[in-house]
């Protein structure tokens, strides 16, 4: 479990809408709140930039939306394939980010490493520094996964953890925490659910959750997606 941190290249969250005036700044939903500190040196620092000639509203825009359109849904995908395809899921486990590149998916140039789940080990993902998050593949991070309570106590403490979010491992299972930094990121592959045999990545992709590809949680079982359908 990797703790030698080094300067994060923080892609921290801000509140943003889609909506952009001329000069590049979002038009917010609160504007009658006031500005936080660092919400006037994002608005200054763009401004700048683009009256500078560096950026352009519109290529700002295309970049919120590009965030946005990243989702745990990603994630789900690459585990449904690792689920359905083993040569894919040695490839996964092997090097992640380019396992994920052959899906479509860039991850940029950060190291991503998958750790599966087995009936003896489970793993669980923090970043004990802030919020180091393998964005592009899950979105953006629960706010719970920025918390310094989470941050700290899942490393000292991780089944207690664990069960607060309710789940209840085996004493007999192993409890492997793995924390990211700012060029390494960390994937979970979970475990298939018994009795999906048959099932399209599709409809298997429907059982990932983002907090399983984190470890705070189980896959969906059959019998639930069943029920909700």
């Amino acid at each position: 479990m990797p703790h030698d941190h080094h300067d994060h290249d923080h892609d921290h969250d801000h509140p943003h809408d889609h909506g952009l005036s001329p000069s590049g700044h979002p038009y917010r939903q609160d504007d009658d709140a006031p500005l936080t500190y660092w919400q006037r040196m994002e608005i200054a620092v763009r401004e700048l930039l683009i009256e500078k000639g560096v950026t352009t509203a519109a290529e700002v825009a295309a970049q919120i939306d590009l965030m946005d359109s990243r989702s745990p849904a990603n994630g789900a995908a690459v585990v449904a394939r690792a689920w359905t395809d083993p040569a894919f899921k040695a490839r996964l486990l092997e090097n992640a980010g380019d396992a994920s590149r052959e899906m479509g998916f860039d991850i940029g140039p950060l190291h991503l490493i998958a750790v599966e789940n087995t009936a003896q080990a489970h793993n669980l993902i923090v970043c004990t520094l802030c919020s180091c998050y393998p964005r592009n593949l899950l979105g953006l991070p629960p706010d719970w996964y920025k918390t310094r309570a989470y941050r700290s106590r899942a490393v000292r403490e991780p089944r207690a953890v664990l069960a607060e979010f309710g789940l209840n491992l085996p004493d007999s299972t192993t409890i492997r925490v793995h924390d990211s930094t700012a060029d390494m990121r960390y994937i979970v592959l979970p475990a298939r659910p018994a009795g999906t045999d048959g099932w399209s990545e599709v409809d298997l992709a429907t059982l990932v959750t983002r907090d399983s590809m984190i470890g705070t949680a189980l896959p969906r079982s059959p019998q639930t997606v069943a029920q909700d359908g």
